[in-house]
């Protein structure tokens, strides 16, 4: 049986109150994930759609041999889609359900409820000219009403709009703290519910990022030619989170508090909404008593300028669409250092909901006047940028690991004549122990270096510069100094001094690394250590599969091995490991770097990992059936020449998943089995400027529901793109058919504020092309 895991970036693009839409979207991605967990645990108590999803990864066991596992690993949101990422990774990390979010979102994502109690004070009596304008405005023939809103809502609507249109003028009409408390419910409701199994597997990274736009913006140093050094204002602020998936259930993935704010401040839409300060996060911990106590070192981590500078107070962070509508960069950073157990396809999914191009090519047959200039100038052209560089960084990520695995199946027969020729008389070779473990890895990695010949300069010269990366990259991440975003400043300061210490030449004159080098790479070269259990890994996952003398159980128990020794090594490139005192230290870096070296040294002791990572592998390959434990150590040992190879040729020191990328987009437009047109033809909340969801109930279960449909449809057509032999079309309509109906059944209860609106679509389900 193949193991395959379909790991999913997840990307949510800004939309107001189509974070309803949304919402629907990511719970169907949440319910394909708990069937997947339940068909490789076995356990778990699933919904009918849940079911139908489970028999589909079964048909695909039974048919294609293939045992696939769904893990949304890293999600990434701006504005409203930045709320539906927070609460989807709360759900993912923790076990908990999405459930009790829904009725929230249906009940209190309403224009009502999101008022200020103060703006709600402005009367008619204040604006006594308000009532007679409002009235005539939205009773008109033409009106946006009139025209857009479906008969028996125009009442509710016009209601709700003259109250809005009454509340208070030049000031935000939305409640930040009422927002605040709203978010802070759901979060609370997901926590009271029953909770099940975490979706991911124990000990895998989990990523959270959002984006918020710091309205006031913080100086960064940038280095140029004259001047040497200017500072820049930089105005986006994401808000990150990483976190290993616990094994027991209900642990949340942060601080509620914390999730809170993410939450807030992504969506704090400019005009609508007062921008997050941080006070407001405190009034509701004080309000709800809440405990914040790592509040410090998540301030310290999300804005260490304002706390270096002593400037929180000042912060105000508003939408993070403004700048970042689509986080496609967050989501590639957290592809640095995830293991991979199996085989990997890895899709970035992201969700659009009006990719509608309609209105941006009408635009050009009529004039652009003053207002339309200003206003598409600082709102509509920044949120609706294409997003056409992100796509290209990442085909060329996809292009670059393509290359590597080909030189990679070239390289193979000599790398294994090589190690044939050093091991290949060695007495004790099936019976590996320790010590003898680490006395053929070092004979390994010698040889490799002697024969690399001239190679071997460019090698060490890549292995060498890629290390000093790290190392800088983990200084500014974890550290305190003035230079926090400068790390390649840093890099050449510790090249400075390492090289005024004995490292000005890497090479021993006799062949292979000088003794300093050496020194050097067992204290700090972690990417060596990683890319060889890699190589490992992707061996188990690809070239071993088809071996019949190895039996799955034996696969699945090496890659379990592998995976424990991976996270000895992940645990180093972490805060944890760096001790205490280590921001403090780095305060120091250009004019000691030395001390931050040896500190790094001692902490990290990659050395003493070494040996508890052997004995791991010592105690794994005695238990293995003999061809694989002689395939497992001819790897381990050959990878020193695999890698002198390739480093050279690599990217990020090759820490990334090393698999193609493939880009997947869920939208009303690309979801068309019931009902085509898209958004215009099934959303209600593009109305108002996508703000329409806010004022009606029957808006909002409406926008849900489509929601689930298309999330449902994209999920079917996303399992089947994973399969090497493709499901013939009438199956797969069959199955999304099914599914459709199964969730109209599950909804019938709770959307009611539209008696037509489950009849309706299910008759467009049923009149389905077989």
């Amino acid at each position: 049986m193949r193991q395959k895991e379909l790991r999913i970036a997840l990307i949510c693009y800004g939309g107001i109150s189509l974070a309803v839409y949304m919402h629907g979207v990511t719970k169907e991605i949440w319910k394909l994930t708990r069937a997947s967990r339940s068909f490789h645990s076995g356990v778990g108590e699933l919904t009918p759609g849940e079911r139908i999803y489970r028999r589909l990864l079964e048909r695909v066991e039974s048919e294609q041999q293939i045992r696939l596992r769904v893990l949304p690993d890293i999600l990434t949101g701006a504005s409203a889609g930045g709320i539906n990422a927070v609460f989807l990774a709360q759900a993912v990390h923790s076990g908990q359900s999405l459930d009790p979010l829904t009725d929230l979102w249906l009940k209190n994502a309403d224009v009502d409820r999101l008022l200020d109690p103060e703006a709600q004070l402005w009367t008619w009596v204040a604006k006594f000219w308000a009532p007679p304008v409002v009235r005539y405005l939205l009773s008109r023939p033409n009106s946006v009403v009139q025209e857009s809103v479906a008969p028996e809502m125009r009442r509710e609507v016009r209601k709700k709009l003259a109250r809005f249109v009454r509340s208070r003028w030049f000031q935000p009409p939305f409640s930040g703290i009422g927002f605040s408390g709203l978010l802070a419910d759901a979060l609370a409701a997901m926590e009271q519910a029953p909770a099940g199994d975490p979706l991911l597997p124990a000990g895998h990274p989990m990523d959270l990022f959002v984006t918020a736009t710091d309205f006031h913006g913080y100086l960064q140093a940038l280095q140029l030619h004259s001047p040497p050094l200017v500072e820049e204002s930089e105005h986006r602020l994401p808000i990150g989170f990483r976190a290993r998936v616990p094994a027991q259930s209900g642990i949340s993935l942060a601080n509620p508090l914390e999730l809170t704010l993410a939450a807030r401040s992504t969506a704090s839409f400019p005009g609508a909404f007062p921008p997050l300060k941080l006070e407001e996060i405190d009034q509701l911990a004080d309000l709800r008593g809440l405990a914040w106590d790592n509040r410090a070192q998540f301030l310290q981590r999300v804005m260490p300028v304002h706390v270096r500078d002593q400037e929180l107070g000042g912060v105000s962070l508003v939408d993070g669409s403004v700048l970042v509508n689509a986080p496609f960069s967050e989501a590639l950073d957290a592809l640095k250092d995830r293991p991979a157990q199996r085989e990997v396809d890895r899709r970035f999914v992201y969700i659009d909901p009006t990719p509608d191009r309609r209105m941006r090519t009408g635009a050009r047959r009529t004039d652009v006047g003053f207002f339309k200039a200003i206003l598409g100038s600082v709102s509509s052209i920044p949120r609706e940028q294409p997003i056409r560089d992100n796509l290209e960084v990442i085909q060329n990520m996809s292009r670059e690991a393509t290359r590597m695995a080909h030189i990679l199946a070239a390289l193979r027969p000599d790398v294994e004549r090589a190690v044939d020729r050093l091991f290949g008389r060695t007495f004790f070779l099936d019976r590996p122990t320790t010590k003898r473990l680490a006395n053929w890895r070092e004979k390994a990695q010698q040889a490799a270096a002697e024969q690399a010949g001239y190679s071997f300069h460019s090698y060490a010269q890549a292995k060498f510069s890629g290390i000093l990366d790290r190392l800088a990259r983990l200084i500014v991440k974890y550290g305190n100094g003035p230079q926090l975003s400068d790390h390649p400043t840093i890099a050449r300061r510790l090249r400075a001094h390492l090289e005024a210490n004995g490292l000005a030449s890497l090479a021993n004159p006799k062949g292979g690394a000088s003794d300093e080098a050496i020194a050097f790479l067992r204290a700090h070269d972690l990417g060596f250590r990683i890319r060889r259990l890699r190589l490992l890994t992707r061996r188990l996952s690809r070239d071993w599969e088809d071996d019949a003398e190895i039996t799955d159980a034996d696969r699945d128990k090496a890659r379990e091995m592998l995976f424990r020794v991976l996270s000895l090594y992940f645990e180093r490139d972490g805060e944890e490991a760096l001790g205490p005192g280590f921001a403090e230290l780095t305060e120091s870096v250009l004019t000691d770097p030395g001390a931050v070296l040896d500190h790094l040294a001692e902490k990290r002791d990659l050395a003493g990992v070494d040996i508890k990572a052997e004995e791991i592998l010592a105690e794994g390959l005695e238990e293995m059936c003999q061809p694989l434990r002689r395939k497992m150590l001819l790897a381990y040992l050959g990878f020193p020449f695999y890698d002198v190879a390739t480093l050279p040729l690599m990217r990020n020191e090759g820490l990334t998943e090393f698999d193609p990328i493939k880009v997947d987009r869920i939208s009303p437009d690309d979801a068309s089995a019931i009902r085509g047109g898209g958004a215009e033809a099934c959303l209600r909340g593009i109305e108002f400027y996508n703000f329409g969801a806010f004022f009606s109930r029957a808006y909002r279960e409406n926008d849900y529901l489509w929601g689930r449909l298309h999330g449902a449809e994209r999920m079917v057509d996303l399992i089947c793109s994973t399969l090497p032999e493709p499901m013939p079309d009438s199956e797969c309509r069959a199955m999304k058919q099914e599914l459709f109906l199964a969730i109209l059944d599950e909804e019938k209860e709770r959307l009611r504020a539209d008696p037509s609106l489950i009849s309706g679509i299910r008759a467009e389900v049923k009149a389905m092309t077989p």
